[in-house]
């Protein structure tokens, strides 16, 4: 058997080329003592994977260069030497890389029940970009029933579960996304009270017209502009929850940062950044809380899933191009 691996071959300036790394087929080892094999079947891509590429000081260490390129995966078992924690055809799922294949000694991967959910949604809205969500919203935003909730990248895996979140704890929610049928899903499908489209819309206009009492809790996928504007609409005590800062991941010069900072002094406002491995110990309780809302129709899932661990790169594009809906997701097995 071999595996087919995309592997991290040189430290990307800017957007990420065809040389950042090299797809290879590896012939798979044979277990050790204790460890399994897991067959993956999707993998996660999330904007946080430009960060670990780069060798700078953050909450994780960089992907190392000639390493498995880093991912968050879902799969089962189909090898078992001498691992009681684990039995033939279980699914599980944890950081596996974009590979086909993952040899485990089981530390840090988790069962997880198919028959209460697909797949793809335990690595998108019951997996870490939910959880980002879940526990940035209410332990980070410190969300309370009538707050004025602004989210930015509101169409994407978290900040549509933070707004769908918010809206169940009976704020109003304005989402922040890129074309009109982004919005619109937004509003139509996800129940958000209005959306603001950066692509058509001038941001501060807009804010002016859509949150004219201001703001409440700002949750920031995005940063850069949009950030900077945001900070110009906070209400007294509002809470700034920085999640990520997708415009400027591929900067080649210095990350731009708010010039509207005064604002927080001004309102007394907070701004914290959060990162959803600190919350690892409560997954479960969140996991369960969301499990039910999506049974009640309060929570929905939207799942993009493209396939072939061989269009890895062109995949992960849609990170930063905009060209995609919901949580991105990559199948990796072969049928």
């Amino acid at each position: 058997m071999n595996n087919k691996q995309i592997i991290f071959k040189k430290r990307p300036s800017g957007v990420p080329d065809a040389e950042t790394w090299q797809l290879e087929n590896n012939p798979i080892p044979e277990l050790q003592e204790g460890e399994i094999l897991v067959q993956q079947h999707y993998i996660s891509l999330d904007p946080a994977m430009r960060g670990w590429m780069n060798d700078t000081k953050s909450y994780i260490p960089p992907v190392a260069i000639d390493d498995v390129m880093r991912a968050g995966s879902i799969g089962k078992v189909i090898k078992n030497n001498g691992n009681p924690k684990f039995e033939i055809g279980d699914c599980v799922t944890s950081w596996g890389g974009v590979q086909q294949f993952a040899i485990t000694n089981g530390d840090g991967w988790y069962k997880v029940d198919t028959r209460l959910a697909p797949m793809p949604m335990y690595i998108g809205t019951l997996g870490m970009p939910g959880m980002t969500a879940y526990f940035g919203i209410t332990e980070v935003g410190k969300i309370t029933e009538g707050d004025i909730v602004l989210v930015s990248g509101a169409a994407g895996a978290v900040g549509s579960v933070v707004g769908q979140i918010a809206k169940i704890k009976g704020c109003t929610v304005i989402g922040i996304a890129g074309g009109k049928d982004k919005c619109d899903y937004l509003i139509n499908e996800l129940g958000f009270d209005d959306a603001i489209d950066y692509k058509s819309e001038n941001i501060y206009t807009a804010l002016k017209k859509k949150c004219p009492k201001g703001v409440d809790v700002f949750f920031d996928n995005v940063g850069g502009l949009i950030l900077d504007a945001a900070l110009s609409k906070l209400r007294m005590h509002a809470r700034v929850v920085i999640c990520g800062a997708i415009s400027q991941y591929n900067n080649k010069s210095k990350v731009d940062g708010p010039s509207n900072y005064l604002s927080l002094l001004v309102t007394r406002s907070t701004m914290q950044g959060m990162v959803v491995m600190d919350y690892t110990k409560k997954f479960g309780e969140a996991a369960k809380q969301m499990g039910i809302w999506m049974k009640e129709g309060k929570l929905k899932s939207k799942e993009d899933i493209y396939e072939g661990i061989e269009n890895f790169h062109e995949t992960y594009n849609r990170l930063f191009s905009g060209d995609k809906n919901g949580k991105l997701v990559l199948k990796v097995i072969e049928e």
